[in-house]
């Protein structure tokens, strides 16, 4: 018989939350990306479960069937973190493991740092824990990239509508042109920058998605429903939350668990040497051939090194 998967909504600072909640044993948390969605790790919720765990895992704040909620300073990284400490109360959690990918890793780590006392252990996949630089990240990105035909995909997005509506033109198309394995890497990286006429899925072409058709119809379906907006509204809150974060301190002092892509274009893995002056007790994975998306792309991979990595929290009685 395979793991019974339980949807429930639970109320959380001030939003009404989707979570899926699996097996029985130390609890772990996992925190999707984007745009994504509670089942980017279909595939991990059974492994873990099936390993002795209790696995829960949201729709976060602005995705699939937990609110969204329409102004942008919702989204700050304090009502993010906030959302998932109110999830464990909603939930009578005291402590758990708390695991991220993409803007999930990001929430993970900031998880870790401002609530330590509710996190065991924290782990991400392909985001590092670097603490906020000198400049807002809208000024580093212009800085870095320039505002012509190389913008910055993350200053593309801080204009409410214009990335909605290339992304959501046609939901099918995007999904199957963003999620791509690792030999469409540079494909997949174009995304990066915009402009000189272009929009964000202009450059990409036509290619294999690593999604079944069932995953490509569950997400495709979703987003048709909610749209882009929430997801979107993360980086469009991402200089609130710096403002913010500069006034936290900068060590994570907790075992903690990151894993890199060898492919990812965005957070490439030579990032993660940043985070080793900030997380006392790191431990760095790589993944080999495999692009941005690590948990959909190497499923078991991931799934075996969470297995390892939180495995003396396990129950025995599932031995």
């Amino acid at each position: 018989m395979g793991t019974i998967i339980r949807h429930t909504f639970l109320d959380s600072n001030g939003i009404r939350m989707h979570v899926t909640d699996a097996g029985r044993g130390y609890p772990i948390l996992l925190c999707h990306g984007f745009p994504e969605l509670w089942y980017s790790w279909r595939r991990q919720i059974h492994a873990l479960a099936e390993a002795g765990f209790r696995v829960l895992c949201p729709d976060l704040r602005g995705f699939g069937g937990t609110d969204a909620p329409e102004e942008i300073e919702s989204y700050v990284m304090r009502e993010l973190v906030e959302d998932i400490h109110g999830l464990f109360d909603a939930l009578g959690i005291d402590k758990a493991g708390v695991v991220g990918h993409d803007w999930g890793g990001a929430l993970a780590w900031q998880f870790a740092l401002r609530h330590p006392e509710r996190t065991e252990r924290v782990a991400s996949l392909n985001t590092p824990y670097i603490p906020p630089g000198p400049q807002a990240p809208s000024l580093m990105y212009r800085d870095a990239f320039g505002l012509t035909d190389k913008t910055f995909y993350m200053r593309h997005f801080q204009e409410p509508g214009v990335a909605e509506r290339e992304l959501e033109a046609d939901v099918r198309d995007t999904f199957q042109k963003l999620m791509r394995p690792a030999k469409y890497a540079d494909a997949v990286a174009s995304f990066m920058t915009v402009g000189n006429g272009s929009s964000l899925l202009d450059k990409i072409g036509p290619g294999e998605t690593f999604l079944s058709k069932i995953d490509l119809d569950t997400y495709v379906r979703i987003y048709k429903r909610t749209g882009f907006r929430g997801g979107l509204n993360w980086y469009r809150a991402m200089d609130l939350s710096w403002e913010e974060e500069r006034e936290l301190p900068s060590t994570i002092d907790l075992p903690a668990l990151l894993v890199v892509a060898d492919k990812d274009p965005v957070l490439r893995p030579e990032m993660a040497e940043l985070s080793r002056p900030h997380v006392k007790n790191l431990r760095i994975e790589r993944i080999a051939d495999c692009g941005h998306w690590t948990q959909q792309e190497k499923p078991g991979e991931v799934a075996s090194l969470l297995i390892d990595f939180f495995g003396d929290l396990r129950d025995p009685a599932m031995d």
